[in-house]
């Protein structure tokens, strides 16, 4: 790999059978090669030593380019796509081609290379954990969207029973083998057992999620998480105006949703249910309060995790804020 006095910020548009790249800098302004090990690695030889280089969350067809170019030693960042929409948005770009999307990537990781997380590639039992956890939430989708749509017809009841019984049953075992993953790990053991312990976090998929996030995303605060997740209230403030807070749902849907779910058991028990009582008190709806107590149980698994304490019920009861 040769150098250049500047450093390029790389922006790749990936798809299923090739890429398309772009630099910041307009070095080059448009490559594309096929997604393969080696014309990507020649691809990748070929730029500057330390070079940055981003790219959207697609599934699985971005991983083969992330992995390689973290092992030749570049900074990656593989982004959500929500938050490149939204930054096209910010910036006017109208057209949508893959040339247009890698200059953009490119443009995003130049500008906010520094509010962004580098990524870091997953141990084998992390990629299958994640990957089971995904599997699981489509399958769980399927379930209950089966269900609403087959409800009202009686004639099909019986059927719709089978197809649901063998979906539970295909989600158990997922569930199953989630746990014999991260029982595997002592110190992922030690920590699952540990989030194990706050009230509201329980289950072995809303426990797993987390736990698999946390090991995979270095967040330096519990705020960090909570904006990794996108449960943090974004404000709608300007002069005299005071709009609406909304959740910023920036960060991956399932992981919310789960929250939202732990929140939902945890505030009928004695610990969370007087805490949940207090915002509705102070005139919180039932969702905003759920969202608020999901919160809460985010930043103590953050805290749990980071700091390898046992968790303390007596701290939650006592911070009313």
């Amino acid at each position: 790999m040769h150098s250049q006095s500047k450093v390029p910020d790389i922006g790749v548009d990936v798809a299923k059978d090739a890429i398309v790249s772009a630099s910041a800098d307009g070095s080059f302004s448009r490559r594309q090669v096929r997604n393969q090990r080696t014309e990507l690695r020649q691809f990748l030889k070929g730029l500057p030593a330390g070079s940055r280089i981003g790219m959207e969350s697609t599934g699985s067809y971005h991983e083969l380019l992330a992995e390689t170019a973290h092992k030749l030693g570049f900074v990656v960042f593989v982004l959500n796509p929500k938050d490149v929409h939204h930054y096209a948005k910010a910036v006017g770009v109208r057209g949508k081609t893959d040339r247009v999307d890698a200059e953009l990537i490119a443009r995003m990781v130049e500008r906010e290379h520094e509010k962004l997380h580098p990524w870091i590639p997953p141990t084998p039992e992390q990629r299958q954990i994640d990957r089971l956890l995904k599997r699981r939430a489509k399958v769980s989708g399927i379930r209950v969207t089966l269900k609403q749509s087959v409800k009202d017809l009686i004639e099909f009841r019986a059927d719709l029973k089978v197809v649901s019984e063998r979906l539970d049953r295909l989600i158990k075992r997922m569930d199953a083998k989630v746990k014999v993953l991260i029982e595997a790990n002592k110190d992922r053991k030690q920590h699952y057992d540990r989030l194990g312990k706050i009230t509201g976090l329980g289950g072995t998929v809303v426990r797993g999620s987390v736990l698999n996030v946390l090991e995979r995303v270095p967040l330096r605060s519990a705020d960090a998480f909570i904006a990794f997740t996108g449960l943090d209230p974004r404000p709608d403030e300007s002069g005299h105006h005071t709009g609406r807070r909304r959740l910023s749902k920036r960060g991956p849907s399932e992981l919310r949703r789960l929250l939202y779910i732990a929140a939902m058991a945890a505030v009928k028990t004695k610990l969370w249910k007087p805490i949940y009582g207090h915002y509705r008190a102070k005139g919180l709806s039932t969702t905003a309060a759920l969202v608020v107590i999901a919160r809460r149980i985010a930043r103590t698994a953050w805290s749990v995790y980071t700091h390898k304490t046992e968790f303390d019920p007596k701290r939650i009861a006592l911070t009313l804020t």
